[in-house]
């Protein structure tokens, strides 16, 4: 199914001027943050050419979106939620901090549409951000599918994969054995074989079910 802007229009026409796009990556994952993508948009009736949800992209393909992505819209950013804080105040938690992070750096936001079904990012009230400014939540749409629906939504998506896979390759030069140039933290039988015979690293969700040798 192609993107388009029938969402973000919908609430154009409501008053809102700027609409914000939101999604998550790495929930899932044993090991690295937790990051999420916010793309703002005004008022526009065009996106970047071969957009979509950042899974349904090849490696390459999601490189080649990072130009005209950096141009879509308003404003734009990626926040992130390390594996600690993971730890400490659990995941949705955690994705509430990350995309707080991501909207203070973005601009005033009307309205924003979120991936999903569940709204973790508007309640319970914004408060566990310690070294960044409380930022006001907008009116929260949730979106169903959004990010193979909404052009903000799916670009979102792709920053969001762009910016983790990059901190999760970096990573790797430090911690080769788990094979997160290619896993990127996830679950796969040579990252888990890797826990089992060497451990966890300061870079896993330690309060996670990790196997064990």
């Amino acid at each position: 199914m192609a993107v388009s802007l029938e969402h973000e229009r919908l609430v154009w026409e409501r008053g809102a001027r700027v609409v914000a796009g939101i999604d998550e990556v790495g929930r899932g994952a044993l090991a690295g943050p937790v990051s999420v993508g916010v793309v703002a948009l005004a008022a526009c009736a065009e996106w970047p050419a071969g957009l979509a949800d950042s899974k349904e992209l090849t490696p390459a393909a999601r490189e080649r979106l990072a130009v005209p992505l950096s141009s879509f819209g308003v404003g734009r950013a990626v926040g992130h939620a390390s594996a600690p804080e993971i730890d400490s105040f659990g995941i949705v938690a955690a994705l509430r901090i990350a995309a707080l992070r991501a909207l203070s750096s973005v601009g005033p936001v009307d309205a924003i549409l979120l991936d999903g079904k569940h709204d973790w990012l508007s309640a319970p009230p914004a408060t566990l951000l310690e070294d960044d400014d409380v930022v006001p939540v907008p009116p929260v749409t949730m979106i169903v599918k959004g990010d193979t629906l909404c052009a903000s939504i799916a670009a979102a998506s792709v920053l969001a994969k762009l910016e983790r896979d990059a901190i999760m390759r970096r990573a790797h030069d430090d911690y080769p054995r788990y094979g997160w140039d290619g896993n990127k933290g996830y679950g796969a039988e040579a990252h888990m074989r890797a826990l089992r015979e060497h451990g966890a690293t300061d870079f896993h969700r330690k309060s996670w079910a990790l196997p064990t040798a």
